[in-house]
């Protein structure tokens, strides 16, 4: 199988830099799979778990939050706020962090704020469902 370059830059760092044989982005419409020689495109990134598959077979998780990833000439870039691997999540603060966006989704709020809270909900439980499969609580 053929490989195509890809990069995952959060906003602190470079997650990833280098060949990919398969990827999958959460997207708003569901989980949207990467071949090489994909058609060109942009992606809108949802908060959830983003893989990758590196030529050597290994399979790579990544929490991601919100941003997009362009598609384009063999190359993917995806550009999100933040990412992570499951097994560097501090359960706990995910936990309080879960806990505090839903209390903010129940108080009174704009539109704007009702969104925020909502990426933030989106995001604290997707760092849960990563962790607790990594480390088989589910």
């Amino acid at each position: 199988m053929g490989t195509f370059s890809l990069k995952i830059i959060s906003s602190d760092k470079i997650f990833y830099e280098g060949p990919c044989q398969y990827l999958t982005i959460p997207a708003p419409d569901g989980q949207k799979g990467v071949l090489p020689h994909h058609e060109n495109m942009v992606i809108a990134v949802d908060p959830g778990e983003l893989k990758f598959q590196k030529p050597d077979g290994e399979w790579v998780e990544a929490v991601v939050s919100m941003g997009f990833a362009e598609i384009m000439n063999n190359r993917v870039s995806v550009l999100v706020n933040t990412a992570e691997r499951p097994e560097d999540i501090d359960v706990k603060r995910a936990e309080e962090a879960k806990e505090r966006a839903e209390e903010r989704l129940r108080q009174k709020q704009s539109i704007q704020e009702y969104h925020l809270s909502q990426a933030s909900l989106a995001r604290a439980m997707a760092r849960l469902k990563a962790s607790r499969n990594k480390h088989g609580d589910i």
